[in-house]
């Protein structure tokens, strides 16, 4: 059947399929395996701790796929330039940049005149209409179910993607919930021309940074088995529950800033859980999804029983 929207237009891709920045835990294993099975895979730049780092992480997806791939920026990290990491990118022609987390302006100034596509993670209608303005290609539109950082208003995948699709003229990309091909068409349906996945990604062979008591935690866990963190300090994001968590949130009941809440929402403490599989010593990002997951394949497996299923229900459908 015929996959081709405007996102896989955009992007030179098969599958209007995206995968997450994965703070990390998206390096060139998991990008390569994802954009070999014809989506987007993405490396995460700002979880690598120098230009040079980032260089030979691109270079190693190169290596291993010839197809498109992206590169995401956590812009919204306390302090943490990105300039000089985003000047890597330019330097070694990196077909996509997605932006998270903060104000995109200063990526867009950065890459004014640049031959690249440049998508942005939203969580309200306001941030998609501003990422269009300022000249995003497509935005990518996270509802409050989504793993990871979500929006303040607590409003799903659901309603927001068809609330996003009304205000914009630029391909819309649906996350948060998704995990399967009943996702996909589900997302298609609501207008939305492809979408974005960070969990179900997770749980695959090739995210080999994932420690296994993290992909264990997943196929595990519940849809009600997690907890939205640093909601206190206006920057919500959806984690496995867990003791960690559970202070955490407690803290945040009784002095919610950020000088009371650091090492426990640290990068070091999301490194604990998601690479070392210290449960109960830091915090693994995870949407409701979870509850969906019931397996580790390949990524070529789960591109394939997608694929599949969502033709099964176009058929249905037609």
């Amino acid at each position: 059947m015929n996959w081709e929207t405007r996102v896989t237009e955009l992007l030179g891709i098969k599958y209007p399929i995206i995968q997450g920045g994965l703070a990390y835990l998206a390096y060139s294993e998991l990008a390569a395996s994802v954009s070999n099975a014809g989506g987007l895979g993405q490396i995460t730049a700002m979880s690598l701790s120098t230009p040079d780092q980032l260089r030979t992480e691109i270079r190693k997806v190169k290596e291993k796929t010839t197809r498109p791939f992206g590169v995401n920026y956590a812009i919204g990290q306390h302090g943490r330039p990105f300039e000089n990491m985003l000047q890597v990118s330019i330097d070694e022609k990196v077909p996509v940049i997605s932006m998270t987390g903060g104000n995109p302006s200063p990526v867009f100034k950065q890459l004014e005149g640049v031959d690249v596509k440049k998508l942005v993670l939203v969580a309200a209608k306001r941030q998609a209409v501003k990422a269009e303005q300022l000249g995003a290609d497509a935005v990518m539109v996270v509802g409050q179910e989504g793993g990871g950082h979500i929006g303040k208003d607590d409003i799903s995948t659901m309603v927001l993607t068809p609330q996003v699709v009304d205000e914009v003229s630029i391909p819309v990309i649906a996350s948060g919930g998704i995990g399967d091909g009943r996702g996909l068409m589900a997302a298609l349906s609501l207008g939305a021309e492809g979408i974005e996945m960070g969990t179900r990604f997770i749980a695959t062979k090739e995210c080999t940074h994932a420690h296994q008591n993290y992909k264990e935690a997943l196929l595990s866990g519940t849809e009600t088995g997690t907890s939205i963190i640093k909601k206190s300090l206006g920057a919500p994001g959806r984690v496995i529950r867990n003791r960690w968590t559970d202070q955490i949130l407690s803290i945040e009941k009784v002095e919610p800033a950020y000088e009371a809440l650091s090492t426990y929402i640290s990068g070091k403490a999301n490194q604990a859980f998601a690479n070392q599989g210290l449960l109960d010593q830091g915090f693994g990002w995870a949407g409701q999804v979870m509850g969906r997951i019931k397996d580790i394949p390949s990524v070529e497996e789960l591109f394939t029983r997608m694929i599949t299923e969502a033709e099964e229900i176009r058929k249905k459908w037609s």
